[in-house]
């Protein structure tokens, strides 16, 4: 496998040779510097670990300036273990976006957007009660009963209702790399992405 840690500028469209506009969205990927290999030997796996955007030295703890004095590099605001690691690497080496090539598939990984506490037809779809009348007026968006009053006398663990949306890792698979800029370190690849603009994402590609 290989990856490296980006972050999301916003989406755009292209157009193709055939004609058809493709949408995409641009990630500004690397570049990273490896702070640190494991083995399984010493870790019980294999993995590299990249850090990506500088960090303030006052702001880090001591820990954290020394674990980054190995690599010979300041201190960075965002880490991220990639497990069996394709590519051959050294401490301290930069990656960049040239480890990708035009044409290839991705898979990338981000955070969604966080739209706080939510109800059930934003948060699962539900479609509501259905009409206002008869003195029925505010209950078009409710979920309706949840459980039984006598028998189970409870609610099941994993029922759909309100709460928190968003903020959940998801990964979009089968992204194809539309442009490389490597003067901008710009990753352009097909489709959307989870996250905000100016959000972390993880670019990686499991079958090379």
């Amino acid at each position: 496998m290989k990856g490296i840690i980006g972050k999301k500028i916003g989406m755009t469209s292209v157009f193709l040779q055939d004609g058809k506009a493709q949408p995409c969205t641009i990630i500004e990927a690397g570049p990273c510097v490896v702070t640190q290999i494991k083995s399984i030997d010493k870790d019980g796996y294999n993995a590299v670990q990249l850090g990506f955007v500088d960090k303030n030295e006052k702001h880090s703890l001591k820990a954290e300036i020394n674990h980054f004095a190995k690599a010979n590099t300041s201190p960075k605001r965002f880490l991220k273990e990639f497990r069996n690691y394709s590519l051959k690497t050294d401490i301290g080496q930069t990656i960049l976006l040239d480890i990708f090539n035009e044409g290839e598939t991705v898979d990338v990984v981000g955070i969604t957007k966080g739209k706080g506490f939510q109800g059930v037809v934003k948060r699962h779809g539900f479609s509501g009660v259905g009409s206002q009348s008869h003195g029925q007026h505010d209950r078009s968006r409710a979920p309706g009963s949840i459980g039984g009053s006598s028998y189970p006398s409870r609610v099941f663990k994993g029922m759909r209702m309100g709460g928190r949306t968003g903020t959940d890792s998801v990964k979009i698979k089968g992204l194809k790399i539309i442009k490389l800029f490597p003067d901008k370190n710009y990753i352009l690849v097909s489709g959307s992405v989870p996250g905000f603009n100016g959000s972390t994402v993880f670019i990686q590609n499991k079958h090379n």
